[in-house]
């Protein structure tokens, strides 16, 4: 039965949000303003993680909007302060109703990734968009993380296993691996229209403060399962001592932004 690999409750969860924030944000704020926001939108965040992209966003639209992020442990998120137009609730993407409608936009950032069930919760998001207003998904393409710079070819060798391990292990839990090349023909499919998508990829250094951190954090917490892959603790403790050593350079998971308009 495929599962939420990374576990929304487990203590490295906060590390890992600060990662994807300080990666991803500014991308994502970058595709959200490409989209038209204005003040008084309402608008969706789905799995809305530590918040931050929410509280921008209610910044954006102002006192006249209104925000709803959603998350299934929401309770990162709830150690930040917010406005009363920007409201935070529990909610689980496949199993309960949407929490409205007549949205201007909905955005989800690496969540539709991690699901089976993507395409139905596409139509469910599609069908929560007032006329003229948009989409916004952004799912990594996990297919290309290729190593720019390392100390030896032992260090790439020891990337490759650990990384294609960690990738048998996703697509056991149900991830499709490359879902961001795969959104803009699931949202013609669901009938959008001005369909259009960007990528985006940077390198990560070892040591970095952000970037490459996000690579040891998904390792540490799939472990358990990278052993089950033949990965040696051995071999673990190696990897963390690599993504620390700034002569390593890793590309970036390609994040892949995909936006559409339902029709008028």
């Amino acid at each position: 039965m495929p599962r939420y690999l990374f576990d929304n409750n487990d203590a490295r969860t906060p590390d890992r949000f600060s990662l994807l924030e300080s990666s991803y944000d500014a991308v994502s704020r970058r595709q959200i303003e490409s989209a038209g926001l204005a003040p008084g939108w309402r608008c969706l965040e789905v799995g809305g993680g530590g918040g931050s992209l929410g509280d921008w966003l209610g910044e954006r639209v102002g006192p006249q909007g209104e925000v709803t992020v959603t998350d299934i442990e929401p309770r990162w998120a709830e150690e930040r302060s917010r406005p009363a137009h920007v409201r935070l609730l529990r909610h689980d993407i496949v199993r309960d109703p949407l929490p409205g409608d007549g949205y201007d936009l909905i955005h989800a950032r690496l969540v539709l990734v991690h699901l089976p069930q993507r395409l139905e919760v596409l139509d469910r998001l599609v069908s929560a968009l007032r006329p003229g207003g948009r989409l916004l998904l952004e799912d990594f393409d996990c297919s290309w993380t290729p190593v720019l710079a390392a100390p030896d070819e032992a260090a790439v060798a020891l990337f490759a296993r650990v990384q294609s391990a960690l990738m048998a292990h996703l697509e056991k839990a149900g991830v499709d691996l490359v879902w961001g090349t795969r959104a803009f023909r699931a949202m013609v499919r669901a009938g959008l229209e001005d369909v259009r998508a960007t990528t985006h990829a940077a390198s990560w250094h070892g040591g970095g403060a952000a970037g490459i951190g996000l690579h040891r954090v998904d390792v540490e917490q799939a472990a358990d399962g990278l052993r089950a892959e033949g990965v040696t603790d051995a071999e673990l403790d190696r990897f963390y001592a690599l993504s620390r050593n700034p002569e390593f350079v890793v590309n970036s998971y390609a994040l892949v932004s995909t936006q559409g308009r339902r029709p008028h």
